[in-house]
């Protein structure tokens, strides 16, 4: 379906004003709650963290997030998104610094919890600020483009973590000190500039001209499905709503891979024999090759408007890689190669899941709604983390600690194709009301 001049002019407009300055804010977001997994190659030894410690501190950043997420999201309904999203940078920033001062497990424990509190809400809030701005031709490629910062925060950032110890000493601090001080001020400079650059809604935009705010309201609601799986309700039974809980549930398996791979991927990596800046090079590579390749599955998505097989698939796929991984034995190379397809994997599931779950919900469930999933499948997420550092312990193997992501992942894939089989397609408008939107 051909664009016109009005679609193409207000969406253009739209990604050059919103896309980077989010992506720039996600890459921050993911650098400061992953680099632990650098770090903790000096910072373990120097402050007595033992694997089960460090595990458990790594998933209480979840145990936060999940408490603190709907909260944000409906703050950031009430407050808006330039200044919410402000507030959020902000905290979180000064919180990474303050984990230069981290003498031991209490205070690891205490400075990760403060983290997950400090930036929840973040993620979801840009997964429904997206819905203010972009038709349902364009989400997925949107929240895509949007998460490909995921992606190049560990394909630059962990690189630029493990550059950071190499200035180990230098004012007296310690590399890992380095890593915490040097990609936290950037974020709460990044807080500030939320200020300038983010608007709340188009209503407000001074930079779309009264007629592209105009057709884009209308293009909006003329898109608002009439029936929905989770329809208006009170907080309390959408909480309670079985079709949001198979959304947790799918989008778990995804979450728990990101945040254990986050966490543990660097030590997998080191036990073939690595330097500290070698691992750090080498666990970019499964990044980067996501970066470059996660676009083309949303793209898919959003041309055909199908969601449920481009949500299931890529989770089958990460099952698969992490059972690759378990039987690579001693090759770098394979475990390099499977962990790029699960990143790879986990890469694509975002944008159709994402815009799957935009259809389900409908718009005045849809900020607690987006939430909750998030917030909760994060809390599954951080007890995979911690299950990973006890299996690695009782084991010996990290492959094997990634053995849960299999089967959480499969289930995820097979219950997506079940969760609104009438909501897994939402064709494109037809040309003739279409025609009737852009007049």
């Amino acid at each position: 379906m051909e664009k016109s001049a009005i679609e193409k002019a207000t969406i253009g407009k739209s990604t050059r004003r919103l896309i980077p300055f989010l992506m720039l804010g996600y890459f921050f977001s993911m650098l400061d709650r992953t680099n632990i997994g650098v770090a903790a190659l000096q910072m373990n030894v120097d402050i007595g963290l033992s694997a089960a410690a460090y595990g458990l501190g790594g998933s209480l950043f979840f145990v936060a997030y999940f408490l603190f997420e709907v909260p944000s999201n409906l703050a950031m309904q009430r407050f808006g998104a330039r200044r919410w999203m402000a507030r959020i940078m902000i905290t979180w920033g000064a919180v990474v610094v303050l984990m230069a001062l981290t003498r031991g497990p209490l205070s690891f424990y205490v400075l990760r919890f403060l983290l997950g509190a400090a930036e929840a809400g973040f993620f979801p809030g840009i997964i429904l600020y997206l819905t203010y701005w972009y038709p349902v031709r364009y989400r997925a490629q949107m929240v895509t483009v949007f998460s490909i910062a995921n992606a190049l925060s560990s394909f630059i950032g962990s690189p630029l973590s493990a550059s950071f110890l190499l200035a180990d000493g230098f004012l007296g601090l310690r590399g890992w000190q380095w890593v915490f001080v040097g990609e936290g001020v950037p974020t709460v400079l990044l807080g500030f500039a939320c200020f300038y650059v983010l608007t709340d809604r188009p209503q407000t935009a001074s930079w779309l001209t009264t007629e592209e705010k105009s057709w884009l309201e209308r293009r909006l609601e003329s898109e608002l499905p009439r029936d929905h799986v989770v329809g208006h309700m009170p907080l309390g039974r959408l909480l309670r709503n079985p079709s949001v809980w198979a959304l947790i549930l799918v989008c778990s398996g995804a979450s728990s891979t990101v945040a254990a791979l986050g966490v543990w991927q660097p030590k997998l990596l080191k036990t073939f024999g690595l330097s500290d800046f070698g691992t750090g090079v080498i666990n970019a590579v499964p990044y980067g090759v996501a970066s470059l390749l996660m676009m083309f599955w949303s793209v898919s998505s959003d041309r055909t408007g199908e969601r449920r097989w481009h949500t299931a698939a890529p989770l089958f796929a990460v099952a698969l890689g992490f059972i690759g991984v378990l039987f690579a034995g001693g090759s770098l190379t394979a475990t390099v190669a499977l962990l790029s397809l699960v990143m790879l994997a986990y890469a694509s599931f975002k944008g159709p899941f994402w815009a799957f779950s935009s259809q389900v919900l409908s718009p005045t469930t849809a900020a607690a709604g987006i939430a909750a999933i998030n917030g909760a499948s994060n809390l599954i997420a951080a007890g995979m983390v911690a299950a990973v550092g006890y299996i690695e312990g009782s084991t010996g193997s990290l492959a094997a600690g990634m053995t849960p992501m299999v089967g959480l992942c499969t289930m995820g894939g097979v219950l997506v194709l079940f969760i609104g089989r009438g909501s897994g397609r939402q064709p494109m408008l037809a040309a003739p009301a279409v025609g009737a939107v852009d007049d």
